[in-house]
């Protein structure tokens, strides 16, 4: 390896230490890992952070997971996978605008949702009725990361994804400030998309209210979102005030916008009758692993409860691997040990 390449990631720290804001995250000054490693000859640690996570397994299985739409044939519906890449494109424009670290920002940003189980919302509120251990998808995240797929990410990284779960997030990091505002801007910008995709609405459903305030279409409506986002934070931070925002009547149309959307397309009869769908499916499956653990992956941690296993096998599912183990273990399987051979007539085993 040669001097150069060794002065690569100090290079970097270095630029980060001139150019970012005075109240970003530094990689140099990063709280660590609770495992401690040796420093990357090339890259800073939060660097590390983005490339183990885009090569986790978990990370790969949020292509096949509900967006919006359960397992939707359709090319262009979100998955999982592409709304936390929209989180992380959002999220990386707001970091770089307010001079804050791109790359915790996108690391965070692409672990949020790496714990929600298959079909959604919906699959997590199932999973949480039916365990005595209870269920929340960014609990879930932390445990997979830390756990069931150990990356040992930093600190600011797992506190990034921690203070989700909590009712009132609490972060470390102003990025981790960034990713909890950006999830929610992306996923009602495009579910708005995708329900019109599917016929369910039309941007001109939406109350005038709102889109006097957002605008009228989504590159109008996010456009308006991320730039007030941007101003509003950098005002907060020339004036001391380590906080990310929006502006209290974006905040105010983005709420409106967000209850319409629950009134009129994520609990809308057409799609209640997919989440009972959903709750007789897991519901089966959970009680099929409470009676045959042995069909469970070898690999769960062996000293755990029944329970949490079988929590964890679940909603580590893609929706179709779902479907494909219900089919599997709780349908009926045609007879197979005979059968007439159509040409001949000859009866055969």
């Amino acid at each position: 390896m040669t001097a150069g390449v060794l002065e690569i990631r100090e290079s970097t720290e270095a630029l980060e230490a001139q150019w970012l804001h005075p109240l970003a995250a530094r990689s140099a000054a990063s709280l660590g890992r609770l495992k401690v490693e040796n420093a990357c000859q090339i890259r800073t640690d939060f660097q590390r952070d983005r490339d183990r996570i885009l090569h986790a397994k978990a990370f790969r299985r949020l292509k096949h997971k509900t967006q919006m739409f359960i397992a939707p044939m359709g090319d262009h519906y979100r998955t999982r996978l592409t709304h936390t890449l929209e989180v992380a494109q959002v999220s990386r424009t707001i970091a770089r605008a307010l001079r804050l670290n791109e790359d915790l920002t996108e690391s965070i940003a692409l672990a949020h949702d790496l714990g929600h189980p298959p079909f959604g919302h919906t699959g997590e509120h199932v999973l949480n009725d039916l365990s005595p251990l209870g269920y929340h998808h960014q609990e879930q995240g932390l445990r997979i990361v830390t756990l069931l797929e150990p990356l040992n990410l930093t600190r600011e990284v797992l506190d990034g994804m921690e203070g989700l779960t909590k009712e009132k997030p609490s972060f470390l990091t102003l990025e981790a400030q960034i990713v909890d505002i950006a999830d929610r801007m992306a996923y009602l910008h495009h579910d708005v998309e995708d329900a019109r995709r599917a016929g369910i609405m039309q941007d001109n459903d939406l109350p005038q209210a709102i889109r006097t305030a957002l605008g009228a279409n989504r590159l109008e409506r996010l456009d308006c979102m991320v730039t007030d986002m941007v101003s509003t934070s950098a005002k907060n931070l020339s004036e001391g005030n380590p906080t990310i925002a929006l502006s209290a009547e974006t905040w105010e149309a983005m709420m409106a916008l967000r209850q319409w959307m629950f009134d009129n397309i994520y609990l809308a009869p057409q799609r209640m009758e997919q989440t009972e769908n959903v709750r007789r499916m897991l519901l089966a499956l959970y009680e099929f692993y409470i009676k045959h653990p042995e069909a469970l992956s070898p690999n769960l941690p062996a000293t755990d409860p029944l329970e949490r296993r079988i929590l964890d096998y679940i909603s580590g599912m893609t929706d179709r691997f779902a479907i494909e183990a219900y089919k599997n273990y709780l349908l009926p399987q045609a007879y197979r040990a005979f059968s007439v051979n159509m040409f001949s007539g000859e009866l055969t085993q």
